[in-house]
């Protein structure tokens, strides 16, 4: 995070703001003044604009729909380079000169480095955050930060039904992630709302579970709009003084139509993370189509056009005499570079160029990068570009982002059948779960299914298969469970098959391993 003072609001106890208000104007002139003569009569004061007397009735018609959601996770081991004389840390304390082998030099070093001893359970840390409810079938809504590095979701109703979570897809880009649920009646939903038409002032309402305090209403205003506070590419926050601390990230922030216009995500605060006054929400207009994308496909794709630019400052627009036919210094993105092999050189750009437009909309600086992120790889966009003193239309078709998508874990919802035996194989395969992924180190997003058990003298042991491997396919087909791997299998026997292809992944990669059925 490049800005220290500002707070992810994950994880934990505030008091909430009670609901209800009562406010009313002061007249400015007695009415039932009889007018002087010969004095004009006053002017009249226009009547204030209509003040909620309560949220009573909103809060409790929204708070069915907004979740706790728990996470849980195992520590892993972190992995150090020896770095003293005596394979410690130089700036930490040093190990003494024990005989080397012995029982004290184990146990010193282990200590020092944080190695669990053998057959030790491991270590787990808990976290609490918000999140609501889009789809009555179980899809919920809430920051990645959230969730991420989590082995285990789970989420909680208002009305205390708990439930494991299964991870949709998540995106670290703009803080978001899509949960699915399993519940056995229809779940009550709130919509998302047009953030682009909040405005400043706006009366809004925060639900959430600040320090772990379930469905905790807070009040305010928008207090600003497009806040960029240096969190990441894609800053365009809503900015709101409802009190939100830690524990509301993925929480909603609500207009009082009950429409969703914002993810709350983001707090200034101090150093014990209390609200201060000042939080930060993604708007919902720009989180509508990543939600839209992590549900069809578990991760996003974005646009790319193969440059870096700034923004056109008014110093900058006075030096280049860069103006509007109003004759005002001109807006847009001033580009400093541009990728040889980019979608931004086959189209023609030269850098000094200032594009104003994308499609029909006026980009500048700040909302360049999300501009262009919205728009899907392979997708043709016409760019306004201003070159040396003349308007021109260019267009240009974005490629794919070089930057990776997150991907979801693979095990926050662990299948009916955890194992599958395959004895013409001579292997058992089981689903890769928390436990797997410590003791073999693999990566949150693996996928397949881990070799649990090898037969002594089996096709697969004659292969090369042994315990710990993992097998992400069969032939073409994808597995991630016990039951797709025996699926699988079962196809090769109809199709008269006498030995399977598997993709086998060990220490030193992936290899295609052919597998011959028993008795053949």
């Amino acid at each position: 995070m490049k800005n220290p003072s500002v707070r992810l609001s994950v994880s934990a106890l505030a008091l909430s703001l009670s609901a209800g208000w009562a406010l009313s104007a002061a007249p400015a002139l007695a009415q039932d003044a009889a007018p002087v003569a010969g004095q004009p009569s006053s002017v009249p004061t226009p009547a204030p604009r209509s003040v909620p007397s309560s949220f009573a009735d909103l809060a409790n018609r929204l708070l069915p729909s907004v979740v706790n959601v728990s996470t849980s996770a195992v520590l892993k081991p972190v992995k150090t380079d020896d770095k003293g004389p005596d394979s410690s840390d130089p700036d930490g304390p040093q190990v003494p000169p024990f005989q080397q082998g012995s029982p004290l030099e184990k146990f010193f070093h282990d200590y020092l480095k944080h190695k669990p001893a053998p057959n030790h359970p491991p270590r787990r840390q808990q976290a609490l955050g918000s999140g609501f409810i889009i789809d009555a079938s179980g899809i919920i809504v809430t920051n990645n930060h959230v969730i991420e590095g989590a082995d285990q979701v789970s989420v909680t109703l208002q009305d205390g039904t708990e439930m494991p979570a299964r991870i949709v897809g998540r995106d670290s880009q703009v803080d978001l992630a899509v949960l699915e649920v399993k519940p056995k009646r229809p779940l009550p939903t709130v919509p998302l709302g047009r953030s682009d038409k909040a405005r400043i002032g706006d009366w809004v309402l925060a639900i959430g579970n600040p320090f772990g305090l379930n469905g905790t209403v807070t009040a305010g205003i928008i207090s600003s709009r497009g806040r960029n506070v240096e969190h990441g590419l894609y800053d365009d926050y809503i900015q709101t003084d409802a009190a939100i601390n830690r524990g509301n990230s993925g929480g909603p922030l609500f207009n009082l139509s009950g429409e969703v216009i914002g993810i709350n995500t983001l707090i200034y605060g101090g150093s014990g993370g209390d609200s201060i006054g000042i939080g930060f929400a993604i708007p919902a207009d720009d989180a509508r189509g990543i939600i839209d994308q992590l549900r069809r496909t578990g991760h996003v794709s974005r646009g790319w056009m193969g440059l870096k630019f700034q923004d056109v400052t008014n110093d900058i627009a006075e030096t280049l005499d860069f103006r509007k036919p109003d004759g005002s210094n001109g807006k847009g993105t001033l580009i400093s570079e541009i990728d040889p092999k980019g979608p931004a050189a086959k189209a023609g750009l030269e850098v000094g160029d200032i594009i104003t437009r994308v499609n029909d909309q006026d980009v500048t600086g700040q909302t360049m990068p999300r501009i262009i992120a919205a728009i899907l790889p392979g997708t043709q966009a016409q760019l306004t570009v201003w070159h040396k003193g003349a308007l021109k239309t260019l267009p240009i078709t974005l490629a794919q982002s070089p930057t990776p998508p997150d991907m979801p874990p693979s095990d926050t919802h662990q299948p009916e059948h955890r194992h599958a035996a395959l004895g013409e194989l001579g292997v058992t395969v089981s689903a890769i779960d928390a436990d797997a992924r410590t003791q073999y180190a693999l990566s949150d997003d693996q996928r397949g299914v881990l070799v649990s058990r090898v037969e002594a003298g089996s096709p697969a042991a004659s292969r090369g298969i042994v315990e710990g491997n993992v097998i992400t396919q069969v032939g073409q087909d994808q597995i991630n469970t016990p039951d797709d791997f025996a699926k699988a299998v079962q196809g090769l026997h109809e199709r008269k098959k006498t030995e399977a292809l598997l993709l086998v992944q060990d220490d030193d990669g992936l290899r295609w391993v052919p597998v011959p059925f028993l008795g053949n």
